[in-house]
């Protein structure tokens, strides 16, 4: 409270100084990250796409309707790489008239203000000087030049952050990018004074990013790069925090990659390209494997042969309600999918998450986010987290974790008790992934005070046919690659039902559904390569793998 008074003293006071801006920055900054010249071309008829979710902007419209995660990215200027990345004329005029609109008009709405969206605008700004206003008038180059000083004041006068999540890394790189653009040495020396501990809040010990979402881990690990080059070009020192963080955040984003280069489909993560991942990490000039576990973040890796499995066993962050127009927790994206996982074989997706649209209306956001769209359990249709506006209520506060290994095969034993005050109960979750990676075999378990329904869900990517035998008790599947694998279970009854997946456009597909029979409080499954050639099939078991010695190697959270 105290803290929050003088920051409030400290931006007014700022505010009544006079500003003085120079007509261009004082030295050349370059945005290093491609853009997409769909969404650019978009833009110019009119259409700005954020996340998935599509709504029209002109210089006249659109800049306060949406969701609040839209208009950010709006006011952010988060379009200003597509329309670059076109690299037209055109596409010049159009993000110097939306710069002129702003300043003009919409540079007064309260969402512009909010530290994140400034901080955003101030890189964007400058990432695209040369393209957009290097040559343009000299009022918009005056209007750009001035808005950026005011704006960097305010931030820099915030210090820190109050929000908990990225969008603080991202209003305190602003506001140092700004701080040189302007040389202002006593604006970059506050940031600096600052940014180690900006650093400990944003990465656990172990690499994550705080907010536990693969995509706001890319993206975090990006601002790392921009920093560290930013003072570099500067001639500014950095802290030894930043080469530390930077060698923990970009092995930490190699777990998260699927066979075929992109993200597994976590809290608020969309479709990536496997070239932006490679950039980025080349970029931050990352060494070492992938690590098999992230104990602070939650999630852990299986590997056998060409088999992979991803899975979230860790609790959500925690969340800090609304700083002004914008969540301020960590939790401000995460989904009720603790204990899903995702599996992939070579290049082909096999199980998967339905995805995100973070940035869509609160209907479709939260379908998605939702404990059903994700490959978990789900007690009597219930979320095992609240979704709230702002991020997660209720939530599981335990979450538990045993890791072993031996010749090979690998065992993952979790819980959460994110069903205690709605059920009185505890999901237990069990994965075997054998040592060839033909066979992963699971036990899905509901400890509860009285019985209690549930289905235990698998969504599968749309690139798997998936075909329910005659006997309704199992499902082939048979993956791009052409290989076939064969779902089955016992304790539930098994079903294929519709499903969608949502990591770029919305593409329809099916999940395989497994009910628990009445009384039965666990559900064995497993999943398996089998010979589509063959007459008749091997029969894999669904019996759990005996418990592992305990002198195997494992890790415990």
């Amino acid at each position: 409270m105290v803290e929050n008074l003088f920051r409030g003293a400290r931006q007014m006071l700022a505010g009544l100084k006079p500003i003085r801006a120079p007509d261009a920055p004082a030295r050349a900054f370059r945005d290093l990250w491609p853009g997409d010249a769909a969404r650019g071309n978009r833009l110019l008829q009119g259409e700005l796409e954020v996340a998935g979710s599509a709504r029209p902007l002109s210089e006249e419209a659109g800049w306060d309707r949406g969701s609040p995660q839209w208009r950010a990215a709006a006011l952010g200027f988060a379009w200003a790489r597509d329309l670059r990345a076109l690299g037209t004329d055109a596409a010049r005029l159009r993000g110097r008239g939306l710069a002129t609109a702003f300043l003009e008009r919409w540079g007064t709405d309260p969402m512009a203000a909010m530290p994140e969206v400034a901080g955003a605008r101030i890189s964007a700004w400058l990432g695209h000087w040369d393209f957009f206003f290097a040559t343009a008038e000299d009022a918009l180059r005056r209007g750009v030049m001035q808005r950026l000083a005011q704006d960097v004041r305010t931030l820099v006068a915030g210090l820190p952050a109050e929000a908990a999540h990225r969008g603080a890394l991202v209003a305190l790189k602003g506001a140092m990018a700004g701080a040189v653009a302007l040389d202002d040495e006593t604006a970059l020396a506050r940031c600096l004074r600052f940014l180690p501990q900006e650093l400990e809040r944003q990465f656990l010990p172990d690499g994550c990013h705080v907010e536990r979402s693969p995509a706001q881990h890319l993206l975090a690990l990006q601002d790392l790069v921009e920093i560290r080059n930013l003072l570099h070009g500067a001639g500014v020192e950095s802290p030894p925090h930043m080469a530390m963080t930077m060698d923990r955040a970009a092995p930490a984003l190699r777990l998260f990659r699927h066979g075929d280069g992109g993200l597994a489909g976590f809290n608020g993560t969309r479709d990536e390209a496997a070239s932006l991942l490679d950039l980025t990490l080349t970029q931050a000039q990352a060494r070492g494997r992938s690590p098999l576990t992230l104990p602070d973040g939650g999630f852990h890796r299986l590997q056998a042969a060409r088999t992979l499995v991803i899975a979230d066993c860790g609790a959500p962050p925690p969340g800090r309600g609304l700083v002004g127009l914008l969540p301020r927790g960590a939790d401000r994206f995460h989904h009720a999918g603790t204990l899903s996982f995702e599996m992939s074989v070579g290049r082909d997706r096999v199980v998967v998450n339905c995805g995100a649209a973070p940035a869509a209306d609160p209907g479709w956001r939260d379908a998605l986010r939702a404990t059903a769209a994700h490959s978990t359990l789900i007690a009597a249709d219930t979320n095992s987290s609240e979704l709230q506006d702002t991020g997660l209520g209720r939530r599981p506060e335990i979450v538990e974790t045993d890791r072993q290994a031996m010749a090979g095969a690998q065992w993952l034993e979790m819980s959460h008790d994110g069903y205690r005050r709605p059920f009185g109960a505890v999901h237990r979750r069990r994965i075997y992934l054998s040592e060839s990676g033909d066979d992963l075999r699971g036990e899905d378990t509901l400890e509860a005070e009285k019985p209690t329904p549930f289905v235990v869900r698998f969504h599968l990517h749309p690139g798997v046919n998936a075909s329910l035998q005659q006997d309704e008790q199992a499902v082939l599947l048979r993956l791009p690659s052409g290989a076939g694998w064969r779902v089955r279970a016992k304790g539930g009854r098994v079903a294929v039902e519709e499903s969608i997946h949502l990591a770029g456009e919305p593409r329809r597909t099916v999940q395989i559904a497994l009910y628990a029979e009445e009384g039965e409080p666990t559900v064995q499954w497993a999943i398996s390569r089998i010979s589509l050639g063959a007459n008749t099939p091997g029969t894999p078991s669904t019996e759990a793998p005996a418990e592992p010695p305990r002198e195997s190697s494992g890790t415990r959270e």
